[in-house]
């Protein structure tokens, strides 16, 4: 089930499709297929998504992942969608400037952290505009600011812990769990034999058994 709420308020919605009411006739959808689902647990229903037009009303990032990630929590939403805004011309909107596409990928990625790696959106590096950085991906930025100095051991790491360690993943997390077990993590390279692509990228941020895994620099 779609139910396209295309900003994240009534007061944004009013500026991009002015026929629509955001609790009357979108939230309350929502609120109904949540309703049915709960009620009939026993069957395999529809999912729910929604998709959001990215940046042409002044709408901020924090607006639209807070929204998002309390309709997930709270109304079972399945998976919102971002589309950067682009104009079209004889449309009301036809001046308004394009968004660049890394808006949509950070949004995309965050949206990501927040269903499936168990982050809070206060976790997210926010800029004073409600924005996220587009230079950098939220969860290297965040690790930038909390691991380089604090860096997380995968020996001893919760699996909530290891998923706050750029480039590894819930598959990853769970290959370090089994692989530590079994005694198989004693370098950064064993990271790589178990399915962690690109080690480099998380040493920074780790510890192996206590110490920190030598890095070779490049060359070029």
């Amino acid at each position: 089930i779609s139910v396209n709420l295309e900003a994240p308020t009534q007061e944004r919605l009013d500026l991009l499709a002015p026929k629509k009411n955001f609790e009357r006739e979108l939230l309350s959808m929502l609120r109904m297929a949540d309703q049915i689902r709960r009620e009939h647990p026993q069957q395999k229903l529809a999912r729910t998504v929604t998709q959001f037009v990215v940046g042409a009303v002044g709408d901020t990032d924090l607006e639209l992942l807070s929204l998002t990630n309390g309709l997930h929590r709270h109304l079972g939403l399945t998976r919102a969608y971002f589309s950067a805004f682009h104009p079209v011309i004889q449309t009301p909107l036809e001046n308004v400037a394009p968004v660049d596409g890394m808006r949509e990928h950070r949004l995309y990625q965050s949206s990501f952290l927040l269903c499936d790696y168990g982050w809070e959106v206060e976790d997210l590096p926010f800029t004073d505009n409600g924005n996220l950085p587009t230079s950098v991906d939220p969860k290297k930025a965040w690790a930038e600011t909390h691991l380089r100095e604090a860096p997380i051991d995968v020996m001893t790491a919760e699996r909530a812990d290891l998923l706050r360690i750029p480039n590894i993943g819930p598959k990853g997390a769970d290959a370090i769990l089994k692989a530590r077990s079994q005694g198989k993590i004693k370098e950064l390279a064993d990271l790589r034999k178990i399915g962690i692509a690109a080690p480099e990228t998380a040493a920074p941020y780790v510890l192996i058994g206590g110490k920190r895994p030598p890095v070779q620099e490049k060359l070029f």
